[in-house]
């Protein structure tokens, strides 16, 4: 009695034609694809470390169906669980107060790069996707002027510097880091972020002005360089992809470039005061430019002796209970362990194939369906750059090694 039906090869030499999974139910019947599934199920661990795993699922039509019909299950389990709690997140220094304006600016032929950076905190993991800040730009200049922004984040002086401090300024204490955080670094010059200004006022004056005046200890104070006047502009930003930050306490640094005068970001009150978003431990806005880095001076106390002052800026995002840089509202897997890949639904590949049974519910028929589960998940991380073919192949080959799905 025949086991199963004839199945037509391909003719020696020739590259077997890969179909669809539609096509397959289509060409055979569901005892024939149970079949096949069973048989290689019971020898995936010699097959496991044969060949790559994109050349096992292309070769093993069975896997392929057995990892999508699992994993779209997973998917649909994960899809009807609760998601974590979603919250937005928000923070504001509130409305500039015209007390000063200074020089926020990358470098370009002949300036200098000049920074000027004001802290917030988060107190649980966020993803920000959206920051507004307000400054000036010279009266008459149009709009279209400003060709590039870019936004950093910096940790909280001593983390990100190098020891021995150079003595150069009076105090590093409360200052932003030396170093940026490169993952939150996003610049309109790559897309990965996009920007919009909008006038706010068509004249506007702040009392003072910190442009050129930056200088090593002990030539610190200049008082600044008096009242300006300009355009007063405010520039929203999109980050792509959202910046994922934990809980901290971190500097917002944004930079403006114009092609004709210089941008200067407005400050505003200190403390920060309804609709604002007071906080304690509020530190003041730091400056600095390429002859200075990478050591800060504050605004206030070391060049002005005025002020305190912070800067107009907001923040708005959403909460993120596992911190795996997917916003709750969308995070299938809410409880992701730190620093585990995701996809775009938050859901790692233990999550989507776990070791005790299928997401979906109830256990691994064997050791087989569990390793083909990882080996479809693996796939599908690959093929969204995740992760490389070799990471993969480490992946699939330590889940054939475990013994999940053997009932042990």
């Amino acid at each position: 009695m025949a086991l199963c039906p004839a199945v037509r090869l391909p003719p020696p030499g020739t590259t077997p034609t890969r179909i669809t999974l539609h096509e397959m139910h289509n060409r055979f019947s569901l005892t024939t694809l149970t079949f096949m599934k069973s048989i290689i199920e019971q020898n995936i661990t010699k097959i496991v470390n044969k060949a790559s795993v994109l050349g096992r699922l292309e070769q093993l039509t069975w896997a392929v169906l057995s990892a999508n019909t699992t994993t779209a299950m997973a998917l649909v389990f994960l899809q009807m669980a609760s998601r974590a709690s979603a919250a937005t997140f928000s923070f504001s220094t509130g409305a500039p107060d015209g007390k000063i304006a200074t020089l926020s600016t990358p470098a370009s032929p002949g300036k200098v790069q000049t920074e000027t950076a004001d802290d917030f905190v988060v107190t649980q993991s966020v993803v920000i996707s959206q920051a507004t800040f307000t400054g000036l730009i010279p009266s008459g200049v149009p709009l279209s002027s400003i060709s590039q922004v870019e936004i950093e984040m910096y940790h909280v002086f001593p983390l990100d510097t190098a020891f021995p401090l150079s003595g150069n300024v009076p105090t590093r204490t409360n200052s932003p880091a030396d170093v940026e955080i490169d993952s939150a670094t996003r610049d309109s010059v790559d897309g990965s972020l996009a920007f919009s200004a909008t006038i706010v006022s068509s004249s506007f004056t702040a009392s003072n002005s910190v442009v050129h005046g930056i200088n090593k200890h002990p030539n610190e104070r200049t008082n600044g360089e008096g009242a300006v006047t300009g355009e007063e502009v405010s520039i929203t930003v999109q980050f792509n992809p959202p910046v994922s930050l934990p809980a901290d306490h971190y500097f917002f640094r944004p930079e403006v470039l114009l092609t004709t005068g210089e941008f200067l970001w407005l400050s505003a009150p200190r403390p920060i005061v309804a609709p604002g978003t007071p906080f304690m431990g509020d530190l003041q806005s730091w400056i600095r430019n390429d002859a200075l880095a990478p050591d800060w001076l504050r605004i206030g106390t070391d060049i002005t002796g005025q002020g305190p002052f912070n800067a107009a800026f907001s923040l708005s995002g959403e909460t993120d209970a596992d911190g795996d840089g997917v916003p709750d509202s969308v995070d299938l897997c809410s409880d992701t362990l730190a620093d585990a890949i995701v996809d775009a639904n938050g859901c790692s590949i233990d999550q989507l194939a776990p070791c005790s049974g299928p997401a979906s519910g109830g256990v691994w028929k064997n050791h087989g369906q569990y390793v083909s589960a990882v080996a479809q998940a693996a796939e599908a991380f690959v093929a969204e750059g995740l992760i490389t073919a070799e990471q993969a192949d480490e992946i699939v080959a330590h889940a054939a090694q475990s013994n999940c799905g053997t009932n042990k």
